[in-house]
């Protein structure tokens, strides 16, 4: 192992008791089961996607070993679905005014077999991804696959689906109080835009403007972890993240 891998490993691990100590103090606000604890459970979700994000753009890149691969990746792949559960969570407290304690119940287990779960589950489709990701048969298909999409794809993509739940649920926790994605046709700036595919408009509340970078940083984030290019254009009420491919 290199120096610069070693210290791009050390900075992970870093990282992850850091997520470790975020982890408890989740924990703790869960156990409590009140919905009163709704924001406090958003902003460490918050947190730790921010910290699960930096590994990917600055440090998992530069690891080459396929042991260390695997053992980072299957540690992601729990905090992905912490992730999801927890924003699920949050979702979902917005339209009850009382959750079954059984809902509290799947999130505590979950954290508590955390290490089960990452030696077991996770790595097993950890170590299939690399497994195919890594051998040249596997991977040359499925570039054939991602081309062949790429190939067929129209603007309307980006405009429903999986990933614009994802990115909806993200900029709630940060604070948003609406996001919206459009595509661009009918823009009369389209020029302003370049080649860009779509566009995701968000809106804070007057008394928290201050959230408006910190909702475009979370979402750039995420949609950098994915592969897009975004850039964020400044805005008082609403701002707009273009997302632009690569050709």
């Amino acid at each position: 192992m290199s120096d610069s891998e070693k210290k791009n490993r050390e900075k992970i691990q870093e990282i992850f008791r850091v997520l470790a100590d975020l982890e408890i103090d989740l924990l703790k606000l869960i156990e409590k089961k009140s919905i009163q604890l709704l924001e406090e459970i958003a902003i460490i979700c918050a947190s730790i996607n921010k910290q699960i994000n930096l590994i990917l753009k600055q440090y998992y890149p530069q690891i080459v070993g396929m042991d260390d691969k695997l053992e980072i990746k299957s540690h992601l792949k729990f905090y992905y679905d912490l992730i999801n559960d927890i924003t699920d969570f949050v979702r979902n407290v917005d339209n009850f005014a009382k959750i079954d304690d059984r809902y509290y119940q799947i999130l505590i287990d979950f954290i508590h077999n955390k290490e089960i779960l990452i030696l077991g589950k996770y790595r097993d489709i950890c170590r299939q991804e690399l497994t195919a990701f890594y051998d040249p048969t596997s991977r040359d298909n499925l570039e054939k696959i991602i081309a062949q999409k790429f190939s067929t794809r129209s603007r309307e993509y980006f405009a429903m689906g999986p990933l614009e739940e994802e990115i909806k649920k993200i900029s709630k926790i940060a604070g948003a109080i609406q996001t919206s994605i459009h595509n661009l046709e009918g823009i009369d700036q389209r020029e302003l835009f370049d080649s860009a595919h779509s566009v995701i408009k968000y809106v804070v509340s007057s008394d928290a403007e201050d959230k408006l970078t910190e909702v475009g940083e979370e979402i750039r984030d995420f949609l950098e972890s994915k592969g897009y290019i975004v850039k964020i254009l400044p805005g008082v009420a609403i701002t707009s993240a273009k997302l632009l491919r690569d050709d």
